[in-house]
């Protein structure tokens, strides 16, 4: 089977793509789109993904497009370890984290902290306060929820014993939250993520996708 991957490298959805994938222990092609650049606009990712995001998927001649359905396909067809629990509520709770960050944490936690107090900064810019202390809002509020979410004493955000697409879902998001200043002040007021993020920065698929800035 052929499986290739068209995002960048630094995307936190297309690492959660391929989080996904080496979770399962498939061979996978990443192509890059450096949708910086504006490579997410060219007519032949467009082809891919009509609305010029990261990433987009070909299975085998199958096109698909949006990270979640990406990866429950992935989990459902590939072999390996499941991604997603058998049982219906923490299953819920799974789909609930992932549409959690996709509404409200990943704007806040990458697009306005990430952005503000490490990429403009980077780039020579001077970070947008405003912009900075509203995503900082947000993104307390959001771990706030995520800390009264996750499993009780558990390894994982579901519980279980049992690594989840939430758990693929948050980590790029906070690896990126966690290398500033405000994020890393953020995470030690809620110790239950915190803790998880110690573990999960360690686990094999984390660091062989970890992506190198700079």
């Amino acid at each position: 089977m052929t499986i290739v991957l068209h995002g960048p490298a630094y995307s936190t959805y297309a690492r959660t793509a391929r989080l996904a994938l080496e979770e399962k222990g498939a061979a996978y092609e990443l192509r890059e789109v450096d949708i910086l650049t504006g490579a997410g606009q060219q007519p032949a990712h467009l082809a891919r993904q009509p609305f010029g995001k990261v990433p987009a998927l070909d299975h085998d001649g199958f096109a698909l497009f949006e990270t979640f359905a990406i990866v429950r396909y992935l989990d459902e067809v590939l072999p390996g370890p499941k991604l997603q629990p058998e049982d219906a509520r923490r299953r819920a709770r799974m789909t609930q984290i992932c549409g959690v960050l996709d509404s409200y944490g990943y704007g806040a936690m990458v697009g306005k902290v990430f952005w503000q107090a490490a990429i403009v900064p980077m780039q020579g810019g001077t970070p947008d306060q405003a912009a900075l202390a509203e995503g900082l809002a947000m993104s307390g509020k959001v771990l706030g929820v995520l800390e009264g979410l996750a499993a009780e004493g558990g390894e994982f955000l579901c519980g279980g014993g049992q690594v989840s697409l939430a758990d693929l879902y948050l980590a790029p998001i906070i690896e990126y939250f966690a290398m500033t200043e405000p994020g890393r002040g953020a995470l030690a007021g809620h110790p239950r993520i915190g803790g998880w993020w110690q573990r999960m920065a360690q686990r094999p698929s984390v660091v062989k996708t970890r992506p190198q800035l700079g």
